[in-house]
């Protein structure tokens, strides 16, 4: 059952802290304070096989109150835990349509360190959790870690072209926290599981995912003790984790412009282009015949040429390239050769 847990095993380390909007920045250090084996960014985590294979678990799909069905298995080293009570509050977290793929293993400190590394409170991988049952000497909750672990699940679960949600965090998160343009200046490492753990963005969003939930939940402590004090959520970032479990991003929206340029009007249209998400953004421009127009992508101030269209064939000209930070732009169309309509084409995410 424990097989699937791999490469994408992740782990979340939490204690006990100061109000929501004053996260405790005394205890965070530049590596955490615990971490796992990795063996590159396509390796394994080292799984103690033999360990796995002795476990013994009771458990499967539960029906909770909701009247939805979990998938959750309690070692037979908790007894005091049950089942049913882990399927219920996995139920009660914040969650989309994700949670019928989920398989929840709960299971004790000693288990816990033996299949996900020496230090590690829980672990994730493809659906699969492996989390906290029970209290950690530090004072850390399992409510905690399966709060953290649920945020990785939820970003397996998400789309954020061009980039892998589960290392970026998803997208309107990932948006809101400037994930590109700190991967740009090298502030954020995606998937960096070792020496940049604390500045790795799909930790920061399981992270910002737990303190949303919490504080849905009515807990307003707000623990910071393992990720950069930079990627502390303001309330945006708060209301964007929302969004990206209950209204998820599914792929680029597409707008379309016509204007029609006679002879001797005016020289330039410019067309304003929110861009509040991150991702991929394509222009196409269809000419009139014997058009010569140029097309560009303009940044917000009006002057810098971001991208300028080539041919692709002989009426229609096309750009490509990334938003990354930039909130808002302009497609600029100067029209040259023929007079006529021109139809721009915008995809954005």
């Amino acid at each position: 059952m424990l097989a699937a847990v791999f490469a994408g095993l992740l782990l979340v380390v939490l204690a006990a802290g100061a109000a929501l909007d004053t996260p405790r920045a005394s205890s965070f250090a530049s590596t955490p304070t615990l971490s796992r084996s990795f063996e590159g960014p396509t390796g394994r985590a080292r799984v103690n096989r033999a360990a796995r294979s002795a476990l013994t678990w009771r458990g499967g799909p539960v029906t909770a109150s909701t009247g939805e069905v979990v998938r959750v298995y309690v070692s037979d080293a908790l007894p005091a835990e049950t089942p049913e009570k882990w399927a219920e509050f996995l139920a009660k977290l914040t969650h989309g349509p994700e949670l019928a793929r989920l398989t929840a293993n709960i299971a004790s400190l000693a288990e816990i360190q033996d299949l996900c590394g020496a230090r590690a409170l829980g672990c994730y991988s493809g659906n699969e959790m492996v989390s906290l049952g029970e209290p950690a000497p530090d004072g850390t909750t399992p409510e905690e870690v399966v709060r953290h672990e649920y945020g990785h699940h939820v970003a397996w679960n998400r789309v954020n072209t061009p980039w892998r949600a589960v290392d970026w965090g998803p997208k309107h998160w990932a948006s809101a926290a400037t994930v590109c343009p700190r991967v740009t200046r090298r502030e954020a490492f995606p998937g960096n599981e070792g020496s940049n753990y604390a500045q790795n963005p799909g930790e920061a969003w399981a992270e910002v995912y737990r303190l949303m939930d919490e504080r849905k939940a009515g807990i307003t402590t707000a623990t910071w003790p393992i990720i950069a004090p930079s990627f502390f959520p303001d309330e945006a970032g708060l209301l964007a984790a929302e969004s990206d479990v209950l209204q998820p991003w599914l792929a680029n929206q597409k707008s379309v412009f016509r204007r029609t340029f006679a002879k001797g009007g005016k020289k330039v249209w410019w067309i304003p282009l929110a861009t509040p998400l991150d991702g991929d953004l394509l222009l196409s421009a269809t000419l009139p015949r014997a058009g010569l127009h140029e097309v560009a992508l303009v940044a917000a101030n009006r002057s810098t040429v971001l991208r300028r269209g080539q041919f692709v064939s002989q009426r229609v000209k096309r750009l490509t390239t990334g938003v990354c930070g930039q909130r808002s732009l302009f497609a600029r169309v100067t029209p040259s050769g023929a007079a006529g309509q021109v139809t721009v084409t915008v995809s954005r995410p």
